[in-house]
C-alpha cells in the first residue's frame, strides 16, 4: 500500500491544517517460491501427523486420514490450502458421486480435521507466504450427508449369556453339521471366558492347551497380541 498523506487537526494559533505521512504498518507478504511451498507442504503433513499420534489416535488411523488427503490431493494437482468450496463441490459431487457413504465421510472429515491444523496453527504463516486466509472448503452447504457417531453397546448379562451357550450345547447333538458347529462353539466359549481375540483363537491349537500347567490350565496364544505376553490362565 503506498504512502497517503492525511489532514490532521488545526495547529493551535496557527488556523492551518497539518499534514502527516500515513504508513500502513502491516507487514507486507512476499510470494514464496514452489520449492519453498513444496518444502512447507510437506512439513505441515509430517506436524499433522505428530500432533495426530499425541492425541493418542491409533497408527492405523492416522495412516487412514493421511491416504485420504493424498487421494484428494493427487485429484486437486495442488497444495491441499488452495481449496475452495467450489473445488470441494465438484470433488464430492461428481468425483465421489458413486463412493459409499462411509468412504464419504471419511474423506470430508479428513480434509476438514487437516483444514483445522492449517489454520490452528500455520493460519498466519500460510498468510505470509500465499497472500490466502486459510478456510475450509467443506461447509454446511455441501457437507456429507451422514454421521460416523458411535453407538453405544451395552454387554449382555451373566443369564442371558449362559442362555446362549446353554441352547448352543445343546444343538450339538442335533446339529447337521457337528465339526463346524462344535468349533465355533469352542470359539465363541473361549471369547467368553479367556477374553481372546477373534485373530488368536483363530490361531490356537489342541497343543497349546497346557492341562497339567497350574491350577487350572493354561492356554498358550501363539498368535496375536497374547504371543508377546505370558500364557493366559483359562478358568474351567
Amino acid at each position: 500500500m503506498s504512502d497517503r498523506f492525511v489532514v490532521g487537526p488545526k495547529v493551535r494559533g496557527l488556523g492551518l491544517a497539518a499534514l502527516a505521512v500515513v504508513r500502513d504498518m502491516r507487514e507486507h507478504w512476499a510470494p514464496a517460491s514452489a520449492e519453498e511451498l513444496e518444502q512447507f507442504e510437506t512439513d505441515a503433513l509430517s506436524g499433522f501427523v505428530l500432533a495426530r499420534a499425541s492425541a493418542g489416535l491409533a497408527d492405523g488411523t492416522i495412516r487412514g486420514d493421511v491416504g485420504h488427503l493424498d487421494q484428494i490431493r493427487t485429484w486437486f494437482g495442488r497444495p491441499l490450502w488452495d481449496m475452495e468450496p467450489a473445488d470441494a463441490d465438484a470433488y464430492f459431487g461428481k468425483v465421489l458421486r458413486g463412493s459409499p457413504s462411509g468412504t464419504r465421510l471419511a474423506r470430508s472429515q479428513a480434509l476438514s480435521t487437516y483444514f483445522m491444523f492449517l489454520e490452528l496453527r500455520h493460519k498466519v504463516e500460510l498468510h505470509r507466504m500465499t497472500g490466502r486466509v486459510i478456510e475450509c472448503p467443506i461447509d454446511e452447504m455441501n457437507k456429507p450427508r451422514g454421521a460416523k457417531d458411535a453407538q453405544l453397546r451395552i454387554p449382555p448379562s451373566e443369564p442371558e449369556v449362559g442362555a446362549l451357550f446353554t441352547g448352543w450345547g445343546s444343538e450339538l447333538a442335533t446339529c447337521r453339521k457337528f465339526a463346524p458347529t462344535a468349533r465355533n462353539y469352542t470359539a465363541s466359549k473361549l471369547l467368553s471366558r479367556v477374553g481372546l481375540r477373534v485373530s488368536e483363537a483363530c490361531g490356537l491349537d489342541l497343543d497349546d492347551i497346557k492341562w497339567d500347567l497350574g491350577r487350572f490350565g493354561k492356554l498358550h496364544v501363539r498368535h496375536g497380541k497374547g504371543a508377546r505376553a505370558r500364557a493366559n490362565g483359562w478358568s474351567r
